[in-house]
């Protein structure tokens, strides 16, 4: 069975999107799950959003599956959602640089203190 085929295009599909870090994942489990798909990332101007897979509507189970067993984060088309876990990682550098350059501050004024 050839598993990255574009005749889903024609069935009764779902889109869905993967995050491009999740790529190397999600294909492997699809073809261990021997679930068809096509992925269309030839055509894509932008993945930012994802990259797009067309799946069978009936393989919908396997495919949950798939999203919570490998957590996995995936949307559709029309609700994009974003890796809260990424989100959290950028915050706490954030928080981490304002800390280092606020500390950097109060040692300079305590510094410039003592010399006065």
């Amino acid at each position: 069975m050839k598993i990255n085929t574009p005749k889903i295009l024609f069935e009764d599909n779902l889109k869905i999107y993967v995050l491009p870090k999740d790529r190397i994942i999600f294909e492997n489990e699809l073809e261990k799950q021997n679930v068809e798909y096509y992925c269309d990332i030839e055509n894509q101007p932008m993945f930012e959003s994802g990259i797009r897979y067309f799946i069978k509507n009936e393989d919908r189970i396997k495919i949950d599956r798939i999203f919570i067993e490998n957590q996995i984060i995936a949307n559709i088309e029309t609700i994009q959602t974003s890796d809260y876990r990424d989100e959290k990682k950028i915050q706490k550098v954030y928080l981490r640089v304002a800390g280092v350059v606020i500390g950097i501050m109060l040692l300079i004024m305590l510094i410039e203190s003592l010399l006065n």
